[in-house]
C-alpha cells in the first residue's frame, strides 16, 4: 500500500512559502494546520463549521468536536488544538472577521464563498504540493507526519492511536514512518 509522503523541514518551508505568495494564504495556512497539527483527513477539513472550531465569544475552542456526519468512520470524536493550529485559528479569526462571525458557515471556504468538498479539498492540496515541486505528497501526508511525529517523540502508541482517531492500533502504525536513521538511532539507546 503506497504512503502519502512526509515533508522534510525544507519542503514545509517551500510549501509555506508557496502559499504565502498565493491568494488565500491565510486559508491555505488555515488547512495545512488542521492536516498537519490536528491530523484532519480532507473529508474532516471539509466538514468543519465556524461553531466547531470557534466558540460564541470568537475564541478557538480548546477542542474541536467532529459529529459523526463529518468523520470517516461515521463515529463522532474530539480533536484537541495544540498551540501552533490555535495560532494559525486565530490568524484566520483576524483575517476574516465576517466570515467567523456566521457560526454556521463553512470554516473553509472557495473562492466563491462556497465551503468545500473533500474532493476540493484533496485538489487544493495537490495544487499547492505540485507549486512547491514536493512529489508524492498528498491531503494525507499532514495527517500521517502528525502521526509520525507523535511516534517520533516517544508518545505511547495508543495515545498516538487515540490522536489519530484509529480504531485499531495496527492502522495507526502503518502511518509511522520507519527508516535506517531510525532504526540505527534506535539501537543506540541500548
Amino acid at each position: 500500500m503506497k504512503q502519502a509522503k512526509l515533508l522534510t523541514d525544507t519542503e514545509f518551508k517551500r510549501l509555506s512559502a508557496v502559499v504565502d505568495s498565493l491568494r488565500h494564504s491565510t486559508r491555505n495556512h488555515t488547512a495545512i494546520a488542521l492536516s498537519f497539527y490536528a491530523g484532519l483527513r480532507a473529508c474532516e477539513i471539509a466538514a468543519l463549521r465556524v461553531r466547531d472550531v470557534f466558540d460564541t465569544n470568537g475564541a478557538v475552542r480548546d477542542t474541536i468536536h467532529l459529529s459523526a456526519a463529518q468523520t470517516k468512520g461515521s463515529d463522532s470524536c474530539n480533536v484537541l488544538v495544540n498551540k501552533k493550529l490555535r495560532t494559525q485559528l486565530q490568524r484566520y479569526a483576524r483575517a476574516y472577521p465576517k466570515r467567523t462571525a456566521n457560526t454556521n458557515s463553512p470554516l473553509i471556504y472557495s473562492g466563491k464563498g462556497d465551503g468545500f468538498t473533500a474532493q476540493t479539498v484533496v485538489n487544493l492540496f495537490q495544487r499547492l504540493y505540485r507549486l512547491a515541486h514536493i512529489d508524492g505528497a498528498s491531503s494525507h501526508s499532514g495527517r500521517r507526519q502528525f502521526v509520525t511525529e507523535l511516534a517520533d517523540k516517544g508518545v505511547n502508541a495508543r495515545v498516538v492511536q487515540a490522536l489519530a482517531r484509529h480504531k485499531n492500533l495496527n492502522t495507526t502504525m502503518r502511518y509511522i514512518e520507519l527508516n535506517e536513521n531510525k532504526l540505527r538511532n534506535a539501537i543506540e539507546l541500548i
